[in-house]
C-alpha cells in the first residue's frame, strides 16, 4: 500500500486506523485483473465485492451509459413517471426470473433489496388479512445487507453487535438443516411468520454451498407452511453459479439482486417479485404502496444493466461459468494439504473459500492479514470473510491458468506466513492443473473434466 497524507474518505468495513493514509487506490481494469495507481497489477480474485461478472474495462456498457446520459439521464419514477430503459430491463429480467409473471421492484443496490423485500412479505400479509404474519426466518452464516432490516437478518453476530435494538421479529436456524427451518415455523406458528430469507449459496458467511437436496426440502417446508420463500440472490444471481439464478427450479416468491446486475459499473438493486404476491399490491384499486427510492429504476443504472445482460447472453459467459467450476475446485484442492487449511469449498460455479483454522486465527490475530498482504505480494487481491476463510469469486472471464496462479499465490503466502504443507508442490509455481486440451481418451474418459469429475468427491468439501 501506498502512504500519503490521509484522506476524509471513511472505507466500509475497514479499521481505519490502520487504513487512513494507506489507501490501496485502484486506478484502472481490464478483464480480470485491476492497476493500482503506483502501476502494480493484481488478479482480481473477488471480481470487487462480488460483482464484476462480466469484468473490468468494458467499453460498451459505458458507451450505453453515455448514451442514455445524452438523452436522459435519470428522472423519478415516482407514481406513473418512467423512462423506456427502464421498462424494457423491467421485462426482460421478468422473462429471466425462475418465477411466473414476476414483478420488478428497483432498487439502488442489495442492501435495499433487502428492505424492500422485508417490507413486501409484511405488507403483503397484512394486505391478505393477516397483519401478524411479520416473523422472518434466517440461517447460520447468512448476511443480508447492512441497513437496518438487514443488519437484523444477518446470521453473522459480529454485523448485528453495538447497534442496540434491532428487530425483534427475527428467528435463526441452522444454515443446512430443513428439519430445524420445519419445526421452528412450528413453534411460532405459521400464523406469525411472514417468509424465510435463503441464500442459495451463502457468500459472505465463508461460500457455503448447499447440502444435497437442502433447498427444494426447505422449500417444501415453507410451501406446506404457507411461508414466502426469498431467495437472496444478490450474490448469486447473473451468472454466478452456471446459471442465471440459482433458485432455478425452486419457483421461489421473491429473488433479491444486485451486484452482477450491473456487475457493479453503475450501483442497482432489483426484488423480482412473484405475480401471485405481487398481485394485491398491483390489483387494489386506491391503494398505494408508499416505499421506494429516489433512484429506483435509474435509467443510467438499467441502461448499464441492459448492455451487462447483452455481454452475459452474447459471449456464453453463464455457460463459461459452469465450463470453469470444475477447473476452480481443480485448482484449489490441493490446498487443503497446508496445516493451516480446514476446508476448500467450491463445486458451485465460480465460488469457493479456503478456510484458514480457526484456532490459528484466534491465537495469532496477524495471521490473516499476512496472508492477505502476500498474496498482494504475488499479484493477487482477496479478502477474508467471515469465518475466516479466503473470498474466491472472479469474474466470468477469468482463464484456467489465470485460476492455477491465484492456487499457486494463495499457496505461497500461505508458506510465508507460517503455514507448512508437503514439499511435493513448489511454493510459488503455478500448475497446469486442467489443461484447455478438452480430451482424454487414456482409460475411457471423453475429456479432462470427465476425469477430474471421476477424482473429485462431488461435495467438494470437507
Amino acid at each position: 500500500m501506498s502512504t500519503f497524507e490521509p484522506s476524509a474518505f471513511w472505507h466500509p468495513f475497514a479499521d481505519m486506523s490502520a487504513v487512513a493514509g494507506n489507501d490501496l487506490v485502484i486506478a484502472s481494469g481490464q478483464g480480470a485483473h485491476v492497476t493500482t495507481e503506483d502501476g502494480r497489477s493484481f488478479l482480481d480474485a473477488t471480481a470487487a465485492l462480488w460483482y464484476c461478472n462480466v469484468g473490468h474495462g468494458r467499453a460498451e456498457i459505458g458507451d450505453a451509459v453515455m448514451r442514455q446520459m445524452s438523452s436522459i439521464a435519470a428522472y423519478s419514477n415516482f407514481g406513473d413517471m418512467a423512462t423506456r430503459v427502464t421498462l424494457d430491463l423491467a421485462d426482460r429480467l421478468s422473462a429471466l426470473a425462475p418465477m411466473d409473471d414476476a414483478k420488478v421492484f428497483f432498487t439502488s443496490g442489495g442492501s435495499d433489496a433487502v428492505d424492500t423485500a422485508v417490507k413486501i412479505v409484511r405488507r403483503y400479509w397484512s394486505l391478505q388479512g393477516h397483519p401478524a404474519r411479520t416473523t422472518i426466518i434466517t440461517r447460520e452464516r447468512s448476511y443480508h445487507g447492512m441497513h437496518m432490516a438487514g443488519t437484523s437478518l444477518a446470521g453473522i453476530a459480529a454485523n448485528r453487535d453495538g447497534y442496540g435494538p434491532l428487530d425483534a421479529g427475527v428467528a435463526t436456524v441452522p444454515w443446512d438443516d430443513a428439519d430445524a427451518l420445519a419445526a421452528t415455523i412450528d413453534e411460532l406458528g405459521p400464523d406469525h411468520v411472514a417468509a424465510f430469507f435463503c441464500e442459495p449459496v451463502i457468500g459472505a458467511g465463508g461460500v457455503y454451498p448447499p447440502p444435497e437436496g437442502y433447498l427444494s426440502a426447505a422449500r417444501a417446508v415453507c410451501r406446506e407452511r404457507g411461508v414466502l420463500f426469498v431467495a437472496d440472490e444478490v450474490i448469486s444471481g447473473y451468472g454466478r453459479t452456471g446459471r442465471m439464478f440459482a433458485s432455478e427450479g425452486l419457483d421461489p416468491d421473491l429473488v433479491l439482486t444486485a451486484k452482477g446486475l450491473t456487475s457493479g459499473y453503475l450501483p442497482m438493486g432489483a426484488v423480482l417479485v412473484a405475480g401471485s404476491v405481487a398481485r394485491p399490491f398491483w390489483e387494489t384499486p386506491g391503494f398505494v404502496w408508499r416505499h421506494g427510492y429516489t433512484y429506483s429504476g435509474h435509467a443510467s443504472a438499467a441502461a448499464a444493466a441492459m448492455a451487462n445482460l447483452d455481454i452475459l447472453e452474447s459471449e456464453g459467459l453463464i455457460d463459461r461459468v459452469a465450463g470453469l467450476e470444475l477447473a476452480l475446485t481443480a485448482a484449489l484442492i490441493d490446498l487443503r494439504s497446508h496445516e493451516w487449511v480446514v476446508d476448500v469449498r467450491s463445486g458451485t460455479g465460480l465460488l469457493g473459500a479456503v478456510q484458514i483454522d480457526p484456532e490459528v486465527l484466534a491465537a495469532d490475530a496477524t495471521a490473516m492479514p499476512r496472508v492477505i498482504g502476500g498474496l498482494r505480494e504475488r499479484g493477487v487481491l482477496t479478502r477474508g470473510l467471515a469465518d475466516g476463510s479466503l473470498q474466491v469469486s472472479p469474474s466470468f472471464v477469468v482463464t484456467r491458468d489465470e485460476l492455477n496462479v491465484l492456487s499457486a499465490a494463495i499457496d505461497g503466502a500461505l508458506v510465508a506466513a507460517g503455514s507448512t504443507r508437503p514439499a511435493s508442490r513448489p511454493a510459488d509455481d503455478a500448475r497446469d492443473v486442467l489443461p484447455e486440451i478438452t480430451s482424454d481418451e487414456a482409460g475411457g474418459f471423453g475429456s479432462s473434466d470427465e476425469r477430474l469429475l471421476a477424482d473429485v468427491p462431488p461435495h467438494h468439501g470437507s
